[in-house]
């Protein structure tokens, strides 16, 4: 099949456009770290900022020396061994629920000795490499329901489902994407409509079985949905609402141009101020003009995957790719940015190549990389 045939390693040069919008986010997320987890170190390190800025710094890098070596690995190779990898992943995700490590709730991680391995990670881009298969393997019958769209959503659905047991926000960012690369693939839209109706009562199922993420959507929407919450907690500013205000009050400290850098004053109140609410930091300390000029640099990686890598891709499965990646990579930026703007529910998602990660930045790194290697064959 065309999607199996390893092609030439691509003679032309990676998308500069790209490459330096991911540097720059990097170099940014090492500050703004830096700055963020100062109040974190000195309750937990003794004081020690310099240590979690190298143990940082230290990822990033490794993020980065991946992205360069799948930047030069043809990804006709990499769909090749998608499906294992898949089957691998959601292994891992189904032993994180009878094993993994407990944090707020949910199981999402795998320890290994010291070392903490997040599989939904690795399952995001193994889905993304795989459904690009098998949209380029039945292209010839793609609006069929029992030949592709039924084969296809059996993967789609067990890897959805095996995220969003503990991670429903990973899990709706990641349909998203990957019904995107459907429509693309032109699959029926009837058939993705379906898709999405049927997300909606999963998600809601999911939110009438876990009290936490029930009470952080009444929290945002302001009314009591669920029959699972207590609403003096969720309407409480001290408590579920606490975030959301706190990440306010960041952003509205740094007004137009910002407090400088190092001066948050909101990174000693925020939890998680160097990861999930990363974002509202860069904006206290970088005002509405170093927030929008970050946003800016995930705006630049959406036009020019779009525009560029993946409507000029060699051949289909790098359109389809091309397009996962990016619109999941920037969902993540924009969702990051929505939830600390209060114009989306808390959910926990990392500003890619900015928060502090470890997984998550690896993961980045791959679908940069694989992205930079579809641009070297587009003419």
């Amino acid at each position: 099949m065309q999607v199996l045939t390893l092609k030439g390693p691509g003679s032309g040069p990676v998308d500069k456009f790209v490459l330096w919008s991911v540097l720059l986010l990097s170099a940014v997320g090492i500050v703004a770290v830096y700055s963020a987890i100062a109040y974190f170190a000195a309750t937990a390190s003794d004081g020690n900022t310099e240590r979690f800025l190298f143990r940082h710094s230290f990822r990033v890098a490794i993020a980065l020396l991946v992205m360069g070596v799948f930047s030069i690995i043809n990804y006709h190779f990499l769909a090749k061994l998608s499906k294992i990898v898949l089957i691998v992943a959601i292994g891992l995700l189904v032993l994180t629920q009878l094993v993994g490590v407990v944090s707020g709730g949910a199981a999402r991680w795998l320890a290994f000795g010291g070392l903490q391995l997040q599989p939904s990670d690795l399952a995001r881009v193994a889905l993304l490499l795989y459904v690009s298969v098998l949209l380029t393997q039945k292209q010839v019958y793609i609006r069929s329901f029992s030949r592709a769209f039924v084969p296809i959503m059996v993967w789609i659905g067990i890897t959805i489902m095996a995220i969003g047991v503990s991670d429903l926000s990973t899990s709706l960012v990641v349909l998203t994407a990957v019904m995107v690369m459907c429509f693309v693939g032109r699959v029926n839209v009837g058939h993705i409509a379906l898709v999405g109706v049927v997300g909606l009562f999963l998600a809601y199922i999911m939110l009438l079985t876990s009290p936490q993420r029930a009470a952080r959507v009444e929290s945002f929407v302001g009314v009591k949905l669920f029959p699972n919450t207590v609403a003096e907690e969720v309407f409480d500013n001290q408590d579920e609402g606490y975030q959301a205000k706190q990440a306010l009050l960041a952003i509205a400290n740094g007004g137009l141009t910002g407090l400088g850098p190092g001066k948050s004053a909101q990174r000693d109140f925020l939890p998680a101020p160097y990861n999930d609410f990363i974002f509202a930091i860069i904006a206290e300390e970088y005002g509405v003009v170093g927030a929008l000029a970050l946003l800016f640099l995930y705006v630049l990686i959406l036009f020019r995957g779009l525009l560029r890598i993946a409507r000029h891709a060699p051949d289909p499965l790098g359109l389809f790719l091309s397009v996962g990646i990016v619109i999941m990579l920037t969902l993540y930026g924009f969702v990051h940015a929505g939830v600390s703007s209060n114009l989306l529910p808390v959910t926990g998602l990392p500003l890619p190549f900015v928060s502090y990660g470890g997984t998550s930045m690896l993961a980045n790194g791959v679908m940069i990389g694989i992205l930079l290697n579809i641009s070297r064959h587009v003419e």
